[in-house]
């Protein structure tokens, strides 16, 4: 039996899905399936530092959050993406932060979108330097 081929010519496609047999939350999705053609980037953990090295919004998580979704902004920028691409984020908070400050950021920075990506946050003893509250990595999904 041959394998079936792909067509060079076939596009990608991004398909979100929240399936009955789960619970719906508007601020995720539960599933995000991808075939076809499509570029995937992989932003490694940023944390609240900018282009000079500075930490930004020294024991502040909402500063923090901004800073870090500016980095991933330029992150994806420089790889040809856009915000709407990312499909999966995995943030790691400092235990004892509030994470509604963080969200608050999150949805400022942005928005509702009507597919929200997959998330999972994670509770940490520590981060890569003692004045980080907040670690996150994303990956997105471009479809061509």
């Amino acid at each position: 039996m041959t394998k079936p081929r792909k067509s060079a010519s076939a596009k990608g496609q991004v398909q979100y899905l929240n399936p009955d047999s789960l619970h719906k939350n508007p601020a995720f999705t539960n599933v995000v399936v991808v075939s076809g053609r499509a570029k995937t980037i992989y932003i490694g953990g940023q944390d609240a530092v900018d282009a000079s090295g500075n930490i930004i919004g020294k024991g502040d998580l909402k500063a923090q959050t901004e800073q870090i979704l500016k980095n991933i902004q330029a992150a994806l920028a420089a790889a040809g993406a856009q915000p709407e691409h990312v499909v999966k984020w995995n943030i790691y908070v400092l235990q004892g932060q509030s994470v509604q400050e963080g969200f608050a950021a999150f949805q400022s920075v942005w928005g509702n979108p009507p597919n929200p990506p997959i998330i999972t946050v994670v509770f940490v003893a520590g981060l890569g330097h003692p004045d980080f509250l907040a670690e996150i990595d994303a990956i997105a999904v471009v479809p061509e």
